[in-house]
Order: structure tokens, then C-alpha cells, then sequence
């Protein structure tokens, strides 16, 4: 059986988010099913520049197709979404907003509608993009969505009113992302279930190794991932400030990962940069608590490695992804202003079995619900329900 997944990027470099997820489960499913994606040549979604080779290639056991791009990210991008998000608008500016974000890759659209009859399944990875809002649709008898969806403007937006609907089932990453496309789209009907991702974690952790690397003494929070705004980071360093000034040199803030925004001095700021696997780990298990800043999230991989470290979450309580998943594994602790900020990692500081207690509990939740065996048994039966449950119909090239 042939299951072929279709996202935006595909690539070891490339870390985190949806595209990472993808790599994950596919190279899981290899011992199982003939697995094949289908993606771009691009490596930054900034840019969508062309850097892998275009062609066919195989990665960990996983055959790989990539396209060009035609064109780059519109330079007027930005400009674009402040004029449609949030105002009223017409059906032709969001299509405009859909190639202008890109990746633009009619030959991947081509190969799915050309293609079609060589795979049993197709897997789509996050609905916001180009190879998913349009390619899904030439596929959808015999297509499933991981739609990684959050509450963010674009979500509103027609061309995606349809795209919920279309999918013979849907992969969803936690509870809260479920309920939120069930109330914006109506489409409970649509088969679907809960399946997240899991955590790897290596053999051995050596926090005292990260520390040295860094220099660093004392305690220390944690940030790990992009660096920009739109990842609730300017807040985090104002808030940072703030606790610093309440509760002067009693902790450092070490942010890990690719600067996309100016860093300002900050008192306690420290940037590690981008670290390897091995690094990161040594990092979270080094911290009094990992803190999630975004408000965007369908799923926070950051949180789930935090705690199968045993280690805390803080994150704002105005995302309310990570926020349920810390109340559903008492895991972690949210605020809403910067004077809970600051007390919350006053009180982790000073009450270390808190810290230990919050961790454990998150150590437990993922390992009951986000063990990668229970992972992979939730993608094999849902798509072993759309080739047990064949639609009838023809589809010529």
C-alpha cells in the first residue's frame, strides 16, 4: 500500500512546526507502507528560494518528490495581510493572499492530478498553504487532513470553508484544536481523531554540559524555538524585564533557536543560537520551567519534550492549546499579565517541589497520551479506513 503525504517543506534542516511533524510520522510509517512525499524545493518559508535539488531522492527510508517554486514570498506580503485580516474583503484578494504566501508549485499540483492513481492515500499537512488548500481538493475521495489549525485570522477566510469538508478524515493534534474546527466549520461529521505526535528523547541528558557551554550559573528559564513576534517573544522579554526588576539576578532567561526579530538588552538574557537535538534536551532538563509564549499553537511540540524530560511549562493563558494541555496533565502554569509572569517563576524559584510535582505529572501525561506507538496506531487505522471504504469514481489526468 502506497501512502503519499503532501507539505510545503520537507527536510532534517528543517526543525519544528508542521513541517518536522510530517517527517516524523512519515518515517514511522515506513515499516508499514510504501511512503512517499511529495514537497518543495524550498528550505525557508520567508523565502520559499529554491535549494533542494528538484527531482525524486530518498530520506530514512522515505521516497522524496520536491518541485520548484515559481516565485518567491511576495514582497508585499505583509502589506497584503494587513489589509485583508480582519476587514471585509472579497474572494478574489484571498486567493491573491494564498499565491502571494506561497510556495507556488504548479508542478506539484500537476503530479497530484496526473499522479492520483498511484497512491492509496494521501496525507496533507496543515491547511494554510498552497499544496494543501488547493491540492487536497484533486485527491479528497482518498485523502486525510492534518490541519494543524489555530485560531488566527486566515482561518476565517472562504477558501478554506470547503477545505473541512473535503477530507475522507482528519488528524487533529489535541483536543482544543478539534473543537475550535468542529464550532468554525460545522464538520463533525467528517471522521477524524486525535492522534498529536510523539517524543524522542535521547539516551542520555547532561544539563550540566548545556550549562557549560553557555557559562551559565544559577537557575535559568527557558525559550525554545523561533524568535518573532508573531511567536509571542516581544511580550516574553518585556515580561522578563519586568520580573527581573521585581526580583533582581534571581534567575536568567536563555533563548535557544533562529533570530527572526531584533533581540533588545535585556538584564539575564542570554542567546544560545540554534543547538543540536542532543542540545536542546541537555537544555530543557537543565531548566526550572520551559516558557511557551505563543497564543498560536494547534499543538506545542516544546511542551511535550519539556515534560517527558520532567520538566515545567509556563505559558500565557491567552493560547488556549497549551494552555489546556497544562491543566488536562497538570503540567504547567499560565498567566495573563506581567505581574503573574513574575510571580509564577518566583514561586517556582522558591518552591522546587512545585516545579518537580508540575513536571512529573507532565512526564506522566505524555507517555499516556502522546507515546509514539499510540501515535502510529491512530494514522494506520485512519488510513486503513479510507482503503477498506473505496469511493467510486473517475478522475482522468
Amino acid at each position: 500500500m502506497r501512502v503519499t503525504f503532501v507539505v510545503q517543506r520537507y527536510g532534517q534542516e528543517i526543525l519544528g512546526g508542521s513541517e518536522s511533524h510530517a517527517r516524523n510520522v512519515a518515517e514511522r510509517l515506513v515499516p508499514y507502507f510504501d511512503v512517499e512525499v511529495l514537497t518543495t524545493c524550498a528550505r525557508e518559508y520567508t523565502t520559499w528560494e529554491n535549494v533542494y535539488a528538484p527531482g525524486d531522492s530518498e530520506l530514512n527510508g522515505v521516497h522524496v518528490r520536491r518541485f520548484p517554486t515559481i516565485q518567491p514570498r511576495a514582497a508585499g506580503f505583509a502589506q497584503l495581510v494587513a489589509q485583508l485580516y480582519g476587514r471585509p474583503h472579497s474572494l478574489e484578494q484571498e486567493f491573491e493572499w494564498l499565491y502571494a504566501q506561497g510556495p507556488w508549485a504548479p508542478s506539484l499540483l500537476d503530479y497530484l492530478a496526473c499522479h492520483r492513481a498511484d497512491s492509496d492515500v494521501f496525507v496533507f499537512f496543515t491547511y494554510i498553504y498552497y499544496p494543501t488548500a488547493l491540492g487536497l481538493r484533486l485527491v479528497s475521495d482518498k485523502s486525510l487532513l492534518v490541519p494543524t489549525a489555530h485560531d488566527e485570522p486566515a482561518l476565517d477566510f472562504r477558501i478554506f470553508q470547503a477545505l473541512f469538508h473535503l477530507p475522507r478524515g482528519i488528524l487533529y493534534n489535541t483536543e482544543e484544536e478539534r473543537a475550535m474546527v468542529h464550532a468554525r466549520f460545522g464538520n463533525a461529521y467528517v471522521p477524524n481523531v486525535i492522534a498529536g505526535l510523539g517524543v524522542d528523547v535521547p539516551d542520555r541528558v547532561d544539563p550540566e554540559r548545556f550549562r557549560q557551554r553557555l557559562r551559565l550559573s544559577g537557575p535559568y528559564f527557558l525559550y525554545l524555538g523561533r524568535i518573532v513576534e508573531s511567536k509571542g517573544c516581544g511580550e516574553l522579554l518585556t515580561y522578563f524585564r519586568h520580573f527581573s526588576m521585581l526580583y533582581p539576578d534571581e534567575a536568567s532567561l536563555v533563548l535557544l533557536g533562529k533570530t527572526e526579530m531584533p533581540i533588545p538588552k535585556v538584564r539575564g538574557v542570554t542567546y544560545g543560537g540554534f543547538v543540536s537535538e542532543a542540545e536542546k534536551f541537555d537544555a530543557m532538563a537543565g531548566a526550572t520551567a520551559v516558557l511557551i509564549p505563543s497564543r498560536y499553537e494547534s499543538l506545542s511540540m516544546v511542551a511535550l519534550e519539556a515534560w517527558a524530560v520532567g520538566r515545567p511549562v509556563v505559558c500565557t493563558a491567552h493560547g488556549q492549546v497549551v494552555m489546556g494541555m497544562s491543566r488536562r496533565g497538570n503540567g504547567g502554569l499560565y498567566y495573563r499579565t506581567a505581574d503573574e509572569f513574575a510571580e509564577i517563576l518566583h514561586l517556582l524559584l522558591e518552591k522546587d517541589d512545585v516545579a518537580r510535582q508540575l513536571g512529573a505529572s507532565g512526564q506522566r501525561f505524555v507517555a499516556e497520551t502522546y507515546a509514539w506507538d499510540k501515535v502510529v496506531a491512530k494514522y494506520r487505522q485512519m488510513i486503513d479506513s479510507v482503503v477498506s471504504r473505496p469511493l467510486a469514481g473517475r478522475y482522468p489526468c
